[in-house]
């Protein structure tokens, strides 16, 4: 109740009275409702919903954010209904409810995977009609990540790993650091324990004396503003972020020591006059390094971000960082979107309009999100698109367009308007005629060549375009221009693989049967389902899998009589798997994914080898046409040992390779082959072929490695063959 009452009398100091009672309100309404649920921790569930409003209310959010934050697990997790929140407390606080409310598992999916993808799909596209949704969910995960060490381990590296995918970039997006950073750091000391203490060991190791230095620092600035009679508001050290060191470690191959900016000092001043007038004394005071100085305000980021960075070396001839701003540009670098809230009482319509402007992103990505028929095409678009490395390159009239890394001069090209991709002949990059599968960099000057005699795209730009954006703007183009031809060509595709394996092609095509299949992908009617098959879009395996479903179910799988042999019987049973509905028939494991019991695991028909069995996500399963396939399941006694490929990255040293071997001897594994590489920089690679008897082995396998001083990854790899 103490921790009740602090929450109410917090709302306080910026709601009226009526809101504070509506949230109290809410509060007694959650608690009634969460009476008796417990979480993983043990503690009464309610602490949940009341900790998520604490954290909407460090950012001042609204009232009806803030009760949505109390009841947004109320609809998922007990009998209370959306009509019922609604009649209590509004159709608002009811839409943003019903936006954080997973989909119930009653609905069919076909795995773990596409069910989490299409409540992401719910989820954005929710924050589409309002963003106070995705602030919630932000909020809601950073809490599940401050009490993540009451699961199990297996659980908290895929919260973890889920959290560095999605939730930190999306908050990254929003402006959000003070959430981003949180979130990242601690995924990161789930993700990778050991590199995660490791880099707080070695902070804490040199804390006092760079205390010490920035202290120096900030009391020489201020002596030197007052001197200039220059007026700043505040003057302070920035810690560095576990994660920012971890990942400047990894990708730039970089030692702790290597790190310039781990000594920052942030400069608070009043206009932005002052900021440029801060940035030319400190630059006469310290020796500037080369390459070091950001100006994003001039350039502001596209989440909003704006303040100057430059690098300097100080009296002691050590780097430091200096970040400059107004107090501003401050507000919005620490709280992002929810700085310029256009849902606070009072916002002009000029400030709501800069608000709208600053979200051309989401509805670019939401843009995409219509464009994609399958959830889980559309999550892995936005993490290829939007959470991603970026690149920063110019227009010929010195406009940023910001793009992936990787990106090419046609994801450009599109990125600026359709037509200009699709009338695109080629591009120059700072005045010199470059091929269109040239990688953009930071800083180059795109200029795209058009005619309007042009063909349109050609089929080989969907191999060469990085952003899902233009993919698809190609592939619209494909569909517009040949859609009769298409739809003649994919009914005929589909007709042609129905009767290929003697299905009645009138039972099979028949228009509740297509209206079912096109529901399930998305598609409005069977026209443009037959157009998408035509052009590609959608594979004609997908679509004669779900128009056949039913009646294959009544048949066993077709098995060719030459895989079929009574003296197999026992290799069979070696393997642990078994083709359902079919006996004595050879099966052998892929040696390009390495199947092991626990997995899931799917298996097709070969030429003279009988069956091969593969993980259901190996992309040479994928790759099998749908009548090759057969559905195979684990079955009796396993083999007693399957050979599984890992690769261990980490810091080289002396005995690397005696410790990581002797990880695998104490889980009573035994490895079979062993290549290790001294890489450039100090890094060092070991491949294992390693035997376990099933998917927990090889976890505690892994687990037993990673926990091996200076490794920072392990990864089971797949084989060519």
């Amino acid at each position: 109740m103490i921790l009740v009452q602090e929450l109410f009398q917090k709302a306080a100091t910026y709601l009226p009275p009526e809101d504070v009672a509506l949230l109290e309100k809410a509060y007694n309404y959650a608690e009634k409702a969460h009476d008796g649920q417990l979480r993983k921790s043990g503690e009464p569930y309610i602490l949940h919903p009341v900790a998520v409003t604490e954290i909407l209310m460090d950012l001042q959010m609204d009232s009806s954010t803030l009760i949505a934050g109390l009841l947004h697990d109320v609809v998922e997790d007990t009998g209370v209904t959306l009509a019922q929140i609604s009649e209590e407390f509004g159709e608002t606080v009811a839409s943003l409810v019903d936006g954080l409310t997973k989909l119930k598992k009653e609905f069919k999916f076909r795995s773990n995977a596409e069910h989490q993808a299409e409540n992401y799909r719910k989820m954005f596209i929710a924050m589409a009609k309002d963003v106070r949704v995705v602030l919630c969910k932000l909020a809601d995960r950073l809490h599940n990540m401050r009490t993540l060490q009451h699961l199990p381990e297996e659980k908290q590296r895929k919260k973890a790993e889920e959290t560095l995918e999605i939730f930190a970039p999306l908050a990254h997006r929003l402006g959000i650091s003070k959430i981003k950073w949180e979130l990242e750091d601690r995924s990161l000391r789930y993700m990778n324990p050991q590199q995660y203490y490791k880099i707080v060991s070695m902070m804490k190791k040199k804390r006092t004396e760079r205390e010490e230095f920035l202290s120096e620092i900030i009391q020489i600035l201020y002596e030197k503003f007052e001197e200039m009679d220059l007026k700043v508001e505040d003057i302070s050290g920035r810690p560095k972020h576990i994660y920012s060191i971890y990942r400047k470690m990894k990708t730039q191959h970089k030692q702790f020591h290597e790190i310039y900016d781990l000594m920052a000092v942030r400069v608070i001043v009043n206009s932005v006059r002052d900021c440029y007038a801060v940035l030319g004394m400190i630059h006469t005071m310290w020796k500037p390094m080369p390459g070091r100085f950001k100006d994003y305000i001039a350039m502001p980021k596209t989440n909003m971000y704006q303040s100057l960075h430059t690098t300097v070396l100080g009296p002691k001839g050590e780097p430091i960082e200096v970040q400059i701003r107004t107090m501003e540009m401050h507000r919005i670098a620490e709280y992002g979107i929810a700085a310029h809230w256009a849902y606070k009482e009072g916002a002009a319509a000029g400030k709501q309009q800069s608000f709208s402007d600053k979200l051309k992103w989401f509805r670019e990505m939401m843009e995409l999100q219509s464009e994609s028929r399958d959830a889980e095409e559309f999550v892995e678009s936005l993490k290829m698109d939007w959470f991603t490395d970026t690149v920063f390159v110019f227009t010929p009239k010195t406009d940023v367009i910001e793009l992936p890394a990787g990106s090419v001069p046609l994801d450009f090209a599109y990125r600026i308007h359709t037509e200009v991709g699709n009338k695109c002949v080629g591009a120059k990059v700072n005045g010199n005629i470059v091929p269109l599968d040239y990688q953009l960099q930071t800083g180059d000057k795109v200029q795209v060549l058009t005619s309007k005699h042009s063909y349109g795209p050609s089929q080989d730009w969907l191999k060469l375009v990085k952003t899902s954006h233009a993919r698809n703007k190609i592939r619209s183009w494909f569909k517009t221009q040949r859609r009769e031809e298409s739809i003649i060509k994919g009914k005929e595709m589909v007709e042609a693989l129905l009767k290929k394996h003697d299905y009645d092609i009138n039972e099979a095509m028949k228009s509740e049967k297509m209206t079912e299949v096109c529901k399930r992908f998305n598609f409005p009617n069977a026209d443009e389902m037959l157009a998408a098959v035509g052009y590609g879009g959608i594979s004609t395996a997908q679509v004669v899998h779900r128009l056949t479903s039913g009646m294959r179910e009544e048949l066993p799988p077709i098995i060719p009589e030459q895989i079929k042999n009574p003296t197999q019987r026992r290799r069979r049973l070696d393997v642990g798997v078994r083709v359902i509905g079919v006996d004595n028939v050879l099966v052998r494991l892929s040696r390009c994914c390495y199947p092991v019991p626990g997995e899931e695991i799917g298996g097709f028909i070969t030429r003279g080898r009988g069956v091969s069995v593969h993980r259901a996500d190996c992309p040479n399963l994928q790759s099998v046409e749908l009548d090759r396939r057969v559905e195979v399941e684990w079955e009796g006694e396993p083999a007693a040992s399957y050979q599984v490929d890992i690769e261990v990255s980490g810091y080289d040293r002396l005995g690397l390779l005696n410790d990581v071997l002797q990880a695998v001897n104490d889980t009573k594994a035994n490895y079979s082959a062993v290549n290790a590489k001294v890489h450039p920089k100090g890094f060092a690679s070991i491949q294992l072929t390693v035997a376990i008897r099933n998917i927990h082995h090889l976890r505690s396998v892994v687990e037993r490695v990673k926990g091996v001083r200076d490794i920072y990854s392990v990864q089971r790899t797949i084989g060519q063959g």
